[in-house]
């Protein structure tokens, strides 16, 4: 300590020995809420971190393939004024329109086709022979038209254009295009 300065009074805070224009700071130590704020923001980001950059199983890459996927799906589904046959192939070689059919499928037609398409009441979707065409056209007219002679009601009028396209994408995913 410096001789020169007078000691600090009992109960008075130490003042530190450095002086820099004029100005003395006093040797306090910071408060346990300040230091507890500032630990436990330390904390958090090193867990946020590790959660999002090293526990995460996607990558970048993977992310990007999906969202490329998503972007080609608008595309095509803003593209397609008329569901033509080149258009069926194109949305069942996507997986956001397959995986959003595949969901309806699961919910509504798999009572009757079974969960794998290989049929139970109604005929299997993954043999070769097509009962009403084999074409991307006939499986979109069967779908939203029913066959009612064979006891498949119309779903186009409750699930509409989208769903019904979607579920013919799923369908189609499981063949080979020609």
């Amino acid at each position: 300590m410096n001789p020169n300065k007078p000691a600090p009074e009992p109960g008075e805070d130490p003042i530190r020995a450095h002086v820099f224009d004029g100005i003395a700071e006093y040797d306090r130590r910071l408060p346990n809420w300040w230091l507890m704020t500032l630990y436990g923001g330390i904390v958090f980001a090193i867990i946020y971190w590790m959660a999002t950059q090293h526990f995460n199983r996607s990558t970048d890459e993977t992310r990007l393939a999906a969202e490329l996927q998503r972007i080609e799906a608008e595309k095509i589904a803003s593209s397609a004024t008329a569901l033509d046959t080149a258009t069926l192939w194109k949305m069942s070689r996507n997986p956001v329109f397959v995986n959003a059919g595949r969901a309806t499928y699961q919910s509504t037609c798999a009572s009757c086709h079974g969960a794998a398409l290989t049929g139970g009441i109604g005929p299997s979707l993954v043999d070769a022979v097509w009962l009403h065409g084999d074409s991307p056209d006939n499986v979109l007219t069967s779908v939203n038209e029913g066959v009612l002679t064979k006891g498949m009601p119309a779903w186009g009028p409750v699930f509409g254009g989208k769903k019904i396209s979607e579920v013919v994408a799923f369908i189609l995913s499981n063949h080979a295009a020609p």
